[in-house]
């Protein structure tokens, strides 16, 4: 009787392994080979669960693309960062794909990824046409960091959201290599300092244009951050806590503090001192510049002591937070930022 039975179930389990094989072939996941054949109807990978992702894509100029980011950072919210690309760009072509040095530019408070092609020449700039410019969004006071928000963490992470998610999808997918500088101004100064020495190695070089060098200086330069965090309704006390109960955490987002972090690259600081300069409207003056500008003498005086080796300063004298003066100072500090990228000498 036994004997029998595989010849009158064949049909039976012919028509299960059929059923089977069809529904193991739709349920399967998309392989990167069959999506990087470019087959018009491969079904795309279902979106990560963490991390960074681009929703969007629009070439809004020459040479400027910008990336809708949708952060994990960021509580899932979608950012834009815009790219200048360099002559040749073409991430998509797989067979020659090409990773580029990377300047990351870093806007200040009150201004957004817009800002450097928006307010100065950097996009007619000669020299950054074989480099990849990465101009991200950072939030109005987002001051690059990873908010305390009472001990909770949580977003706006804005740190995480740049130097881990947004490079890695950067590097993964649109070009950026592995060579990177960092510059940025007021807000954005400080932000490329306190990147550079709080992720070793990441970035080879570093300039601050009028930054917030060194916010613990004193009590004016602490009620005037303190001011900054507060814009736009918000409380203050979310970004870095207080600044005697947290003062760690301050001390851990505070240029002056890290300076033995940053002895090892080249380091680019400039500032006016808030009264009326050459590129400035007549009577204009300053309490932002010159406070920043006491900063930075003391950062670069802390950078001596600990033995910064590529200190460059430019302390200009009489200059007031102003446009004007960050393109100067762009141009001046890109022989030093270009070259730490092997672009020059």
């Amino acid at each position: 009787m036994f004997a029998n039975v595989p010849t009158v179930l064949s049909p039976l389990r012919a028509r299960v392994l059929l059923v089977l094989a069809v529904l193991l072939a739709v349920l399967a996941p998309t392989t990167p080979a069959a999506l990087a054949a470019g087959e018009p109807d491969a079904p795309r990978a279902a979106p990560a669960s963490h991390g960074a992702e681009v929703v969007a894509v629009t070439q809004v100029a020459d040479r400027q693309v910008d990336l809708s980011v949708r952060s994990t950072a960021l509580g899932g919210r979608t950012v834009k960062v815009r790219l200048l690309t360099p002559d040749g760009w073409n991430p998509h072509d797989r067979r020659r794909r090409q990773h580029w040095p990377t300047l990351w530019l870093l806007h200040g408070c009150c201004g957004d990824y817009t800002s450097w092609t928006s307010m100065t020449d950097v996009a007619e700039t000669a020299d950054l046409r074989d480099v990849l410019v990465v101009m991200p969004e950072a939030g109005w006071n987002g001051w690059y960091s990873d908010w305390w928000n009472y001990g909770k963490g949580g977003d706006p992470a804005w740190e995480t959201f740049h130097t881990k998610e947004l490079r890695r999808l950067l590097e993964r997918d649109w070009g950026a290599g592995g060579n990177r500088v960092v510059a940025g101004l007021s807000m954005g100064g400080q932000g490329a300092l306190l990147y550079a020495a709080r992720h070793p190695g990441m970035f080879k070089a570093t300039a601050a244009y009028s930054g917030s060098a060194h916010p613990l200086l004193d009590d004016e330069s602490v009620n005037r951050i303190m001011g900054f965090f507060a814009g736009q309704d918000t409380d203050p006390l979310r970004v870095w806590g207080d600044p005697v109960a947290q003062r760690r955490i301050w001390q851990s987002h505070d240029p002056f503090h890290l300076a033995k972090r940053l002895r090892s690259i080249p380091v680019y600081l400039s500032c006016g001192d808030g009264t009326t300069g050459p590129l400035d409207p007549p009577g204009a003056i300053s309490a932002l510049e010159a406070d920043f500008n006491r900063q930075n003498h003391a950062l670069a005086d802390e950078l001596r002591r600990v033995g910064a080796r590529h200190l460059t300063t430019n302390f200009y004298g009489p200059g007031t937070h102003a446009w004007a003066y960050w393109e100067r100072e762009l141009h001046a500090s890109l022989p030093m930022l270009l070259g730490a990228l092997g672009k020059h000498g």
